[in-house]
């Protein structure tokens, strides 16, 4: 399965769940080989370059949380999950994003 076939299968199956997509993390090699066409399907998703390929989801969560799930595109499944306060300022909230980034970065590092 090639990586565009990766996103399109995981895009599908977290948006049966209920979640949102938000912001897609590509590498420089994937970036090069989707086709200008094929970002467009991300719809109004926040694109970005990153040393992994991955996906950010969100929805509501209980208690009037929104949880937020790191998604690796990879053959292995690989997720890292938090939730947010509906108040909690959208500076923490990025910097939470942030580390966990860098914790699966650093996942596929070792």
């Amino acid at each position: 399965m090639n990586q565009l076939s990766r996103y399109r299968e995981i895009i599908a199956t977290y948006r049966k769940h209920g979640w949102e997509l938000r912001r897609v993390l590509l590498s420089k090699l994937t970036r090069l080989e989707f086709a200008s066409d094929a970002v467009e399907e991300f719809g109004g998703a926040a694109i970005s370059e990153a040393e992994m390929d991955a996906l950010w989801f969100a929805r509501p969560s209980q208690q009037s949380r929104e949880a937020w799930e790191l998604r690796l595109v990879a053959e292995s499944p690989y997720a890292l999950f938090e939730t947010f306060a509906k108040d909690e300022p959208e500076e923490r909230r990025e910097e939470t994003r942030s580390a966990m980034e860098a914790r699966m970065l650093g996942r596929l590092q070792t």
